[in-house]
């Protein structure tokens, strides 16, 4: 570990950006995306792994240093006969520019076992992670973190000093979604739409795209409700389908249900509600979803539908059903919110786009349409009038 340095630094909560809750866990910071509050309402394992991995968040100093070491520790998660994820890479970016990308040369392993039930975990190591060649003079870094791991933040050292970002005029945008907006199969931190659109238009971002759980959990609405925020959008859908938690009866009133929570609290702030984007296995098809286990056998990870088309007839949700259902419930209410605002998703990944960039697991977009996503969002929400 390297020691040299002008100034030693801790890892101050103010120089956290886009965690809803920094936990003090011994001498370590975690970022935690749900309050701890709201992390007492469920027991659910993939919602813990999914708030406690940073998408979105990242550190945030204003300082004349030419280099900066941080000390951290990762814990990343995989699934027994499943191919691992690449290591999660810590991106630093000054202007929205990705100057230099880290990787820890070891992490804890957390892997669970689908069949047995049971979860295996191998302790890991502090890492330092070195940023050096950084411009000269005065400047705001930005340091973003992996979205599919957990990291514990220690120490930072320097040959300069640190101070916080004062970003008191810098609009604050809360977006809500699935694992599409929490990053999955983006390169890295930094790729992940919602932060391409956040560097791109200079917003405050606090990303709570949670990975097969953007479920409409009411709990979710209030920390949405209570994070003071000057634009939030809701990007619903895709787990509903894939999880097979819903049918059409329920699906409406909460929605509703969900927005009112949200408008009890922030009743005039600008609010955008996005359909799925295309996905052609569940378009017609219901859920469940499931790894394909015919790729997996070949070392390949790809998701399938396991419902059956006419599960359509008892109410079973489909992505066309969806944006059908939801445009109308989100148009009917606009008449009487006038800064409610509501988005196609395929106008951002439609099923002209796939066949350039085609899901590269069935179900997640790769890097390439991740960047896509966020122009179209800039240019889509943005450019019209949910962004001014």
């Amino acid at each position: 570990m390297t020691t040299s340095s002008d100034w030693v630094t801790p890892v101050l909560p103010e120089f956290i950006k886009g965690a809803v809750d920094v936990e003090q866990r011994g001498n370590a910071l975690v970022p935690q995306r749900l309050p701890a509050w709201a992390r007492d309402y469920y027991s659910d394992p993939g919602l813990a792994m999914a708030e406690s991995q940073p998408a979105g968040v990242r550190l945030a100093v204003r300082t004349s240093a030419n280099w900066l070491e941080w000390d951290i520790r990762a814990t990343r998660y995989g699934y027994v006969g499943v191919p691992e994820r690449a290591p999660g890479q810590f991106d630093l970016c000054i202007n929205g520019q990705c100057l230099v990308q880290a990787v820890p040369s070891s992490a804890t392993q957390i892997s669970f076992d689908m069949q047995s039930g049971q979860t295996h975990q191998q302790a890991g190591d502090i890492n330092t992670l070195r940023f050096s060649g950084l411009p000269k003079g005065d400047k705001t870094i930005e340091i973003w973190l992996p979205y599919n791991e957990t990291i514990e933040l220690f120490q930072l050292r320097s040959d300069a000093e640190l101070h916080k970002v004062d970003d008191a005029n810098q609009p604050t945008w809360v977006h809500y979604g699935s694992s599409i907006s929490q990053g999955s199969n983006a390169a890295s931190a930094s790729g992940i739409w919602p932060a391409q659109v956040a560097m791109q238009a200079k917003l405050n971002l606090f990303n709570l795209g949670f990975s097969g759980s953007a479920l409409l959990d009411p709990f979710v609405a209030r920390v949405i409700a209570q994070t003071k925020a000057d634009l939030i959008s809701l990007k619903l859908g895709i787990n509903l389908v894939n999880s097979d938690v819903m049918r059409a009866r329920a699906f409406g009133p909460a929605v509703l249900g969900f927005l009112d929570v949200i408008r009890d609290r922030q009743p005039d702030t600008p609010l955008l509600v996005i359909s799925p984007l295309y996905c052609p296995i569940h378009e017609t098809t219901p859920g469940p979803g499931a790894f394909d286990l015919q790729a997996l056998a070949e070392g390949k990870v790809r998701f399938q539908a396991t419902g059956n088309a006419q599960g359509s007839a008892a109410g079973k949700l489909t992505l066309q059903s969806i944006r059908t259902q939801l445009a109308g419930l989100v148009r009917r209410r606009m008449k009487t919110d006038r800064h409610l605002y509501y988005l196609d998703g395929c106008q951002l990944y439609g099923p002209e786009d796939y066949e350039r960039w085609p899901l590269p697991d069935a179900l997640h977009p790769g890097p390439e349409a991740h960047e896509l996503i966020g122009q179209r969002f800039v240019e889509h929400a943005l450019g019209g009038d949910w962004g001014r």
